[in-house]
């Protein structure tokens, strides 16, 4: 018994070391990996969110310059609402200054009012844009310190060169981001020069001489005791000789690159913190084994404790559950007495949000055309405000008509349907996201057949099941670089109209055309714009279906009875 009992011992022992001596090698290796591929994904990051800004503020320059308020003012010499035009700009775009320079250089206008009168007539932003017919990006050093990043562009007013129109990028915002990781981070223009870095003492050096003035080691620790969550962590950590984990990326814009300089330190940590709890495992399991050994009667007589206890709890939850169930059978008569009223409002709660789905598109576009007819009459053009008054006045009735088709779809009366032609019905529902479609940059192709495609149906329904269809379409490319939507309309058994974006696609078919089923923000939709569609395609004897692409993205189809002229329905 003594025997076999040193022979157990000596294999656990033996497969304990064998144990942490693997688990060591392999997840030294994985937390490694780990750990450089976090830093690989951070610096992805870092680098889109920086060319993301750049060159959202490169096409600032161009639309200011055509601004017809500036060249104005610089045609006329009259500046007294300039600067005020530029402030109202600034928050808009997101830019840290803007600057209206006239032909001498002279501030004439400018977000910041302690730049007015400054001359900038030999800065690079000013003389390059005068020489050049394309926007401008500069470089320029600040005297405190750090670099100035700008991007200009001349106005003309036809061929004549009135100033230029100066947009200041703030970069800095993201060196103070990247600060607050375990990282030191540099951006090096094409020279080679650090023009942006979480080390204020990098800037303007080559990354050589700034990591001899200043090691990356020091810059992590000062990330480090600058986030909370990291204050615990050592600075210093060394794994296989190594201090820092260098790791360099390529930005597409005038040949900058990314690098960063990650710790080791949470490697070592997390193998020791594992292979400390397996080594503690393999004593617990030594333990329990010479413990089992010698109690097995303590062992069975707990056995039987535990199950008597067991059995007395069984019986106090048997009591427990037929008293609950005598309390639910005396409250079950009550509940029967309000159901009804129940139904009633939820039916009440879902027309009312029904109502609210479909006057929001009509509501959006009011605005917008009463904006644009609001500008118009202060720039004295009432003609096209009338037109604009119009617009609104149609939409007006359309909304009448809404709510006259909400109250029929709630009766299931019935309908005065008529023979509609497609194509007319998809350029009316166009022109009903035109508001959407001004503000936002999508590419809509549009694939119809030469002839009519002529349905049995109502006309506004169908318009609204379209404009149903595009907006989701619309909503589904918010977060696409290039967002894209295409529309078909095609004539054989059905008139079949496909919509195609090429956005995430659709997870849960089972709940799309459900009522109240929605993947927006609160605030942005209430989850019937599909299953009014549905219900009104159903109505006009069609049926509306969804699938995600081959290459990514929704298509959904509108299928309805195809309406043949009489001379088709003779052959």
């Amino acid at each position: 018994m003594r025997w076999s009992i040193r022979l157990a011992v000596g294999a656990v022992l033996s497969m304990a070391i064998v144990t942490v001596w693997v688990t060591n090698d392999l997840l030294t290796d994985r937390f490694t990996a780990s750990t450089r591929s976090r830093a690989e994904l951070r610096l992805a990051l870092y680098g889109g969110n920086l060319l993301s800004e750049l060159r959202r503020n490169a096409i600032v320059p161009q639309l200011l310059a055509r601004d017809p308020t500036l060249i104005g003012a610089l045609d006329s010499s009259d500046f007294s609402r300039s600067t005020q035009r530029l402030i109202s700009f600034v928050e808009e775009i997101g830019a840290e200054s803007l600057m209206l320079l006239d032909l001498d250089g002279r501030t004439v206008a400018a977000t910041d009012r302690n730049r007015l009168g400054a001359q900038h007539r030999s800065e690079p932003y000013f003389v390059d844009a005068l020489r050049s017919n394309a926007t401008i990006f500069s470089v320029i050093p600040r005297e405190a310190g750090g670099y100035r990043f700008t991007y200009s562009r001349r106005i003309e007013n036809g061929s004549n060169v009135l100033g230029v129109i100066v947009v200041e990028v703030d970069l800095q915002k993201f060196e103070r981001a990247w600060a607050g990781v375990s990282d030191a981070v540099l951006v090096t223009d094409s020279q080679g020069t650090i023009i942006l870095a979480t080390e204020s003492r990098w800037r303007g050096l080559a990354e050589a001489e700034a990591i001899r003035r200043e090691p990356p080691q020091g810059a992590i620790d000062r990330a480090i005791r600058a986030t909370a969550d990291w204050a615990t962590l050592p600075a210093e950590a060394y794994l296989r000789g190594e201090a820092v984990m260098r790791l360099e990326s390529r930005i597409p814009f005038h040949g900058w690159r990314m690098t960063s300089f990650t710790t080791y330190s949470s490697v070592r940590e997390k193998v020791n913190a594992v292979l400390a709890m397996e080594i503690m495992g393999f004593a617990i399991l030594a333990a329990l084994a010479f413990y089992a050994l010698g109690r097995k009667t303590a062992l069975r007589m707990a056995l039987f404790q535990r199950e008597s206890a067991e059995l007395r709890e069984l019986n106090a939850r048997l009591k427990r559950e037929i008293s609950e169930r005598e309390r639910v059978q005396e409250t079950l008569a009550v509940t029967e007495q309000s159901l009804a009223q129940s139904s009633k409002l939820a039916a009440l709660g879902e027309m009312s949000a029904a109502v609210s789905h479909e006057l929001n598109q009509p509501l959006a576009a009011m605005k917008t055309y009463l904006a644009g007819a609001r500008l118009l009459l202060r720039r004295n053009r009432p003609d096209e405000a009338l037109s604009s008054f119009g617009r609104i006045d149609d939409l007006i009735e359309r909304m009448g008509a809404i709510t006259r088709q909400l109250k029929s779809y709630a009766r299931k009366g019935s309908e005065s349907l008529s023979a509609v032609d497609m194509g007319e019905a998809l350029a009316s529902s166009l022109t009903m996201m035109e508001p959407q479609l001004r503000h936002r940059q999508v590419q809509i192709t549009r694939i119809l057949p030469d002839d009519p495609v002529l349905v049995m149906g109502d006309r506004l329904r169908i318009e609204q099941v379209m404009v149903n269809l595009l907006r989701n379409a619309l909503d589904a490319t918010k977060t696409v670089d290039d967002p894209e939507v295409q529309i078909i309309l095609a004539a054989g058994e059905t008139a079949t109209l496909t919509v195609r974006d090429n956005g995430d696609g659709v997870e849960d078919f089972e709940s799309l055309f459900e009522p109240f089923y929605t993947t927006k923000q609160p605030g942005d939709g209430v989850g019937l714009g599909l299953a009014i569609s549905s219900g009104i395609v159903s109505d006009l004897g069609g049926r509306l279906t969804a699938r995600n692409g081959a290459n990514g993205g929704a298509v959904f189809e509108m299928q309805l009875p195809i309406l043949e002229t009489g001379s088709e329905a003779a052959e």
